[in-house]
C-alpha cells in the first residue's frame, strides 16, 4: 500500500480552494451510512466530523486523497465517517512522507534531516496534540485521539524513506519482503486500526495484502524507478534469469525479461491469496473499502501479466471509469465481499 501514485502539488489551506467531496459522474458519498447504518451518534461525537478546525483540516486532506490517490481513492470513498476522515488524514500524512524523498534533486543529508523533522513533527501528532496548525498535523492528531493506531508503524514508514535517499540495490527476496513491509505492510496495519478487527491476525494479513500491494507498484514502476537508478526487484532474480537491470529497462534480452517479470507477477498473486481470509476480519462497515481497493490492485497486477513488457514502455493504469465501476460493484457486494 506504499503511496507514489501521482505527482501534482500537495493543497494547502492558505489560498485553496477545496473541491466538493462530490465525484463528477456516480454519487458513492453515503454510501457507508447508508449500507451498513452507522450511527449518526457516532458520528456526532468524533472530533473528525464536529470540530470546525479540524474538519477544515480534514477537508484538505480529503482533496489531498481525491487529486493523489489514484488507485486508493474510489476504495476509501466507500468508508463510513468518521472513519473515512480518518482514512483521508492517513493518506496525506502517508503522501507528505513519500513527497520528502520523491523531492527533486534531494540530496542525501538534506533528505535525512527532513524525515527527521517530520518523524518529530509525527512524534507530537501521534500524541493527540498537534504543535503545528498545518492540516495534515492538526487531521492525524484528531486520529491519534480516536482511534489505536501505532506510532511504530509511522515510524518504520519513515525509515524506508530514509532509506529510498540512496541508490536502491536490493540482494534478496528477504531484503524486499523487509521493504514492503516497512513502506507498505505498514500501512495495511495503520487501516485495520482504524477500520476495526475482529480476529487478531488481521495485522498480520493486512502486511501480507500490502506487500501485494507494493509489489504490484514495484512492477508497474519499473521503468521509471530504473532511470532513477532504483532498483526493487531483488538482484538474485536478475541472477536467477541471467539478465541485468539495463536490460530489463530496454527490454533487449526479451524472454529472460518476462521470465522474471511473471516470477514477480506469480510472487504478488500468492501475497492476494495468502490474505485472503483478511476480507472477513475486519468490521462488515469498511470490507467494501477493502474489496475495491483490492480489486483495483488486483486487475492492475493482471493488466501487467497480459503484457509484461509494456512497463517499460509506459505507466500502467486502471481509468477512472473501470475504477469507478469496481467501487459501484464493492457497494453492491457490501459486508458480503
Amino acid at each position: 500500500m506504499e503511496l507514489r501514485d501521482l505527482s501534482r502539488p500537495t493543497p494547502t489551506l492558505q489560498g485553496f480552494k477545496v473541491a466538493s467531496d462530490r465525484p463528477r459522474v456516480v454519487e458513492i458519498s453515503e454510501i457507508g451510512r447508508a449500507r451498513t447504518g452507522e450511527s449518526l451518534t457516532v458520528c456526532a461525537t468524533s472530533a473528525l466530523a464536529t470540530d470546525p478546525q479540524v474538519r477544515a483540516a480534514v477537508a484538505v486532506c480529503r482533496e489531498i486523497t481525491r487529486t493523489r490517490a489514484g488507485n486508493f481513492y474510489w476504495g476509501l470513498r466507500l468508508t463510513p465517517e468518521p472513519r473515512r476522515s480518518a482514512m483521508y488524514a492517513i493518506y496525506a500524512w502517508m503522501r507528505e512522507a513519500d513527497d520528502i524523498v520523491d523531492g527533486p534533486q534531494v540530496s542525501r543529508a538534506a533528505g535525512h534531516a527532513l524525515v527527521t523533522a517530520f518523524r518529530e513533527q509525527t512524534r507530537q501528532a501521534l500524541t493527540g496534540v498537534a504543535e503545528s496548525e498545518e492540516p495534515i498535523w492538526r487531521a492525524l492528531a484528531a486520529v491519534a485521539r480516536e482511534y489505536p493506531i501505532s506510532a511504530s508503524d509511522f515510524y518504520e514508514m519513515l525509515d524506508g524513506q530514509i532509506a529510498d535517499l540512496d541508490p536502491r540495490r536490493l540482494q534478496s527476496w528477504d531484503e524486499l519482503r523487509h521493504y514492503c513491509c516497512q513502506v507498505a505492510g505498514t500501512v495495511g496495519s495503520v487501516c485495520v486500526s482504524i477500520w476495526g478487527q475482529t480476529d487478531p491476525q488481521a495485522s498480520d494479513l493486512a502486511v501480507e495484502r500490502g506487500i501485494a500491494f507494493q509489489l504490484t507498484n514495484i512492477l508497474r514502476d519499473v521503468g521509471e524507478d530504473l532511470k532513477s537508478n532504483r532498483v526493487y526487484l531483488p538482484e538474485s532474480e536478475f541472477a536467477r534469469f541471467a539478465i541485468t537491470p539495463e536490460e530489463l529497462a530496454l527490454w533487449s534480452r526479451p524472454r529472460g525479461c518476462e521470465a522474471l517479470m511473471r516470477s514477480v507477477i506469480t510472487t504478488a498473486r500468492e501475497h492476494f491469496v495468502r490474505s485472503e481470509p483478511l476480507d472477513q476480519m475486519i468490521d462488515p462497515a469498511c470490507r467494501a473499502t477493502l474489496w475495491a481497493m483490492t480489486e483495483i490492485y488486483r486487475q492492475l497486477l493482471e493488466t501487467i501479466a497480459r503484457d509484461p513488457a509494456q512497463v517499460t514502455r509506459r505507466r500502467v493504469r486502471l481509468s477512472t471509469p473501470r475504477k469507478m465501476w469496481i467501487a459501484l460493484r464493492a457497494r453492491t457486494l457490501g459486508g458480503n465481499s
